[in-house]
This record gives C-alpha cells, structure tokens and sequence, in this order.
C-alpha cells in the first residue's frame, strides 16, 4: 500500500511539475525511483525517510509565512523564491543514489535528476533548480535568502527532532546501515559528526522548525553523544 501511495504522489507531482504540459507516463520514473529507494543495503536511507521528508515538506511548505520566534535573528529566507514542486522532486532525488560506503552519492543522486526530469518532460530551469539542491543536501548550508534549500534541509534534518524513542530506531538503523565499519571507527566518526552539528547556530533554517524542532533535535543530539562517550 505504501508503494502504491508513493507511486500515486510521484504521478500528481510530475504532471505538476511539467507546468501543463505533455510528458510520457510518470510511472516508469517513479517505479525505478522506488526500486532504488527499497534497495537492501538500506535501512534508514529507505522509503520511509522519502516519505517522512516530503511529509515534512508539505508541513513547512503550508506554514513559511508563521513570524519567526521570539529571539531569533530574524533571517527566514525570502517567500518570493520559492518553487515547492522543485522542492518535492528533490525530495525523491536526494537519496535516489545510495551507498553508505561510498562518498559521492549527493553528487550522482543530482546526476540522475538531470538526466531523468528533462526525459520526464520537466523544463530545464525546474530541473536545474533540483539538482542544485541535491547537492546541497551534502552541507545542509543553503544561503539566508535559500527559501528551497531551507525547505529540503529542514525536512531532511526532522528525524533529529523525533520522540526519543523515534530518535533511537533512527540512530539504530544508521548504524546499521554501517555495520561494515568497526565500532571503534564508528563512534569516532559519528561523535563528530554530532559535535559539528551542535555547533551550528540553528539546525534549522525556517521560523517554523526552528520554533517546533530546534530544541528536541538539540536534546536527542545531545543523548546520542552522551551515550557514544559511555
């Protein structure tokens, strides 16, 4: 059922973002980009986080005019840049390439949008605009005035602002995904990676998350790393 649904979201959003006009079926697109998202090697980079980050789209996308929170800096990106269709569709792109052991997956995920979107009869400039924020995805740094790019990091970047019992199954299934890498290695590796993302000054960039997921994600974050050290 869930691939059904998925695949129906996939058919409404091509035929958006073609702007009316004529392109082949989006069937074909949609179920070679499941079949990469269900790949057995995956355990959180799977079908669910696609889902889960165009669900979180739709949530920020509904709610980018809210007032940003009290004390903030007050750099919400602009609103009259934004191009939610492009949004959604790097959303299915940003981990269609995935390999865990494998540096380069951001970069040829983009590759596959710029050949797949134009053959799926999306315009050049909308095509153009998902690849950029693919590749974006590999910092989750986009600019101040970034309204796209603040869109797909926040979604992409929830699950660290989940239930702590959401937390955990998600730092499980990270795990998982390498467990060809030595625990020693592993903690090394992931303890930096959480004490880079504590350092940031906001984990999110829109009025919105930052208000509803600034701090669970700090907390859970927080968790993590205390329990790596143990």
């Amino acid at each position: 059922m869930a691939h059904a649904a998925l695949l129906l979201r996939w058919d409404t959003l091509l035929r958006s973002a073609r702007g009316g006009t004529e392109g082949p079926d989006p069937a074909p697109y949609g179920e070679d980009l499941l079949h990469r998202w269900a790949e057995p090697h995956r355990r959180y980079h799977a079908t669910a986080h696609l889902s889960a980050v165009l669900d979180r789209v739709e949530e920020l996308t509904a709610r980018l005019d809210e007032p940003v929170p009290a004390g903030d800096t007050g750099d919400e990106p602009a609103l009259n840049r934004c191009d939610p269709d492009a949004v959604r569709l790097a959303a299915w792109f940003h981990d269609a390439v995935y390999r865990p052991d494998r540096s380069e997956n951001e970069e040829r995920s983009a590759r596959l949008a710029e050949r797949a979107l134009p053959e799926a009869g999306v315009p050049a400039r909308r095509t153009a605009e998902v690849a950029r924020l693919v590749r974006l995805t590999v910092t989750h740094d986009p600019a101040p005035d970034d309204v796209n790019g603040a869109l797909l990091c926040d979604a992409d970047l929830a699950v660290l602002a989940g239930s702590p019992e959401e937390y955990a199954h998600y730092a499980a299934e990270v795990r998982q995904e390498y467990a060809f890498v030595p625990d020693a290695a592993f903690r090394e590796g992931r303890t930096a990676v959480l004490r880079q993302l504590l350092c940031l000054p906001h984990l999110f960039r829109t009025a919105y998350a930052r208000g509803h997921w600034e701090q669970p994600a700090r907390h859970n974050l927080t968790t993590e790393l205390r329990l790596l050290a143990a």
